[in-house]
């Protein structure tokens, strides 16, 4: 009975042993049959590589390149960004910088004197002087002994082809290109400063409302010769202290209204402060040549219209 159990357990060994190397080689077997998995899609067509710029396909077919990878990046666009940058705006010139009103006129390329043909000049004695003796031979002789900035609209001051008119209703007969305004030694005995120069500012007015297209000219005071005006009975009020004043006043004017102001004081001026003794007779009125030298002063010193106001520029 020992030996057929024992028998028995054998046969159960091998059994166990057989049926355990069935299993393995089965195993073995499903292993090296299972297909590989390529990446590819359900139907086993090559990878689509329009979301992974720069793979190859899963079946081994050439690699695909993306072109962004072959160029260099801009130098000016480091992040190698390819999406094209605006256009720059062009570059305008600057404008070239108007004139400056608050500086007298600079020296310019002299002038004749047909320059002057279509010129008014506006003043009182000193200026009649000046129309006679310059050699000028043009321009609008508009000037009266006595004439004040004070009373341009009120004193009938000019008489014209036998018509009596104020100063600015003479003016208004004609059309001018440039007027000259020389008017203040008259009024340095009035010593009311503001007054001056409100009626400075007023005259300025008046004057480009009757010639709009203008250059208004506003020429400086030229000094005295205080000792003359003493030697020859002339009025004591006559000082070229409050002359400098009404110079300022009225180079303040022509600044604030845009117009022309011609430094005539320092071109006349001596090493004292004065006009120098041998121009004149009676310390105010101007010789022949120093009428001339005003002249020349004024051929000088001219400006243009459109520099003065240029016009703008179409946008």
């Amino acid at each position: 009975m020992y030996r057929g159990r024992r028998k028995y357990r054998t046969y159960w060994t091998i059994f166990l042993i057989l049926a355990a190397a069935v299993v393995l080689a089965l195993a073995v077997g499903m292993g090296l049959s299972a297909p590989k998995d390529t990446g590819g899609d359900a139907s086993g067509g090559r990878n689509d590589t329009s979301t992974q710029p720069g793979t190859g396909s899963g079946s081994g077919a050439a690699s695909e390149v993306d072109d962004s990878s072959a160029i260099p990046p801009d130098s000016s666009n480091p992040s190698g960004d390819l999406t094209e940058e605006p256009d720059q705006p062009e570059e305008k010139d600057e404008p070239e910088p108007g004139y400056d009103f608050s500086q007298p006129a600079p020296q310019s390329d002299p002038v004749d004197n047909s320059y002057f043909d279509d010129a008014a000049f506006v003043g009182d004695s000193r200026t009649d002087g000046f129309m006679i003796y310059s050699g000028i031979g043009t321009g609008k002789n508009l000037t009266s002994n006595g004439l004040s900035i004070f009373k341009l609209g009120e004193k009938k001051a000019l008489t014209i082809n036998g018509e009596k008119y104020t100063l600015l209703e003479a003016l208004a007969l004609e059309q001018y290109g440039k007027v000259y305004l020389s008017l203040g030694v008259n009024e340095l005995g009035y010593f009311n400063d503001q007054g001056f120069y409100d009626s400075y500012c007023s005259a300025i007015d008046e004057i480009r409302t009757r010639q709009p297209n203008a250059v208004i000219y506003i020429q400086g005071l030229i000094p005295l010769n205080e000792g003359v005006i003493a030697q020859t009975g002339g009025r004591d009020y006559l000082t070229n202290e409050h002359l400098r004043v009404y110079n300022d006043l009225m180079k303040k004017a022509a600044e604030e209204k845009q117009v022309v102001f011609l430094d005539l004081y320092s071109e006349f001026v001596d090493e004292n402060g004065e006009l120098p003794a041998d121009a004149s007779k009676d310390g105010i009125h101007l010789s022949k040549a120093y009428c001339q030298k005003w002249l020349a002063y004024l051929q000088t010193h001219t400006v243009d219209y459109d520099t003065l106001y240029p016009k703008e520029e179409a946008r």
